[in-house]
């Protein structure tokens, strides 16, 4: 059975969270046989899996594309979805219509949406409709254009103080978890102390409620340099690489396919089709 956010609410403070991303149904299996308790549809899919330079082109329909799949994997991981650049900014109207797509079509638990304070009045109204939310501030992908680039946020004070007010009003607005990213390690500490919420890190260091990665930078899936938060579990992209070499060799030197991976038929049938 599929843990609530009232469980995972109850562990705030006692039993970190774990949280992965996926955005296929073989992953979110696997995911969910490990007993991660969460899975993230991120709008990182249009990095990792679509090839895109950043998350800004990803559409709702990705998102309902990639999310359906996850949650025919997922039994009982609990399952939050990305609400993609331009799917909630413009209006709250948008936000709530949008939120109960990504819900209705896909199955999915929560939605998550990007930004602070200024987003407060979404989180509410898709709250107000009966969607979970998970806020996310500190480094917001989808405002990359605007942040200059891909850096640690909340280093100063005035940056340190606004991320305060933004998980408050957050929290106010009604999400019952909120994403630091790319945040120092001790504001994180302190956001978290301040919260009744849950708070899950990517880059926030030690002492957030929970953690989240992009499988594919923790399996080592991808040849691309990975920022300093990330642990690599595995090395995937050479044993990948390793692998797919060998068939091609294998194909080009006639070892593969060998008499075990072939099908066998009568010789009477075979000397009867040669006469």
């Amino acid at each position: 059975m599929k843990q609530t956010i009232y469980d995972f609410l109850k562990r705030k403070g006692l039993s970190p969270v774990s949280m992965l991303t996926a955005y296929d149904y073989h992953t979110a299996r696997t995911i969910d046989e490990a007993g991660v308790d969460m899975i993230l549809v991120g709008d990182s899919l249009g990095n990792v899996m679509l090839g895109y330079e950043n998350t800004l082109a990803v559409t709702v329909e990705d998102m309902i594309h990639h999310g359906k799949a996850v949650c025919r994997g997922a039994k009982e991981a609990f399952v939050v979805i990305d609400m993609p650049f331009l799917s909630y900014q413009v209006c709250v109207e948008d936000a709530v219509r949008n939120a109960g797509r990504i819900v209705k079509e896909t199955g999915c638990q929560a939605v998550k949406l990007e930004g602070g304070a200024e987003y407060a009045d979404r989180i509410h109204a898709i709250v107000r409709a009966g969607i979970p939310v998970v806020g996310h501030i500190g480094l917001t992908p989808q405002s990359v254009n605007t942040l200059g680039g891909y850096k640690v946020q909340g280093k100063s004070l005035d940056e340190a103080r606004k991320l305060l007010d933004d998980a408050k009003a957050i929290e106010e607005a009604g999400a019952f978890a909120i994403t630091l990213e790319c945040i120092p390690e001790a504001l994180a500490q302190l956001i978290t102390a301040r919260s009744a919420v849950l708070t899950i890190g990517i880059g926030a260091g030690r002492y957030c409620d929970g953690q989240v990665l992009v499988y594919q930078d923790m399996l080592g899936y991808s040849d691309a340099r990975t920022a300093k938060f990330v642990k690599q579990y595995a090395d995937l992209h050479g044993v990948m690489l390793n692998a797919f070499k060998q068939y091609k060799t294998e194909c080009e030197q006639r070892t593969f396919p060998g008499e075990e991976h072939a099908y066998a038929i009568s010789e009477d049938v075979i000397k009867a089709l040669k006469d």
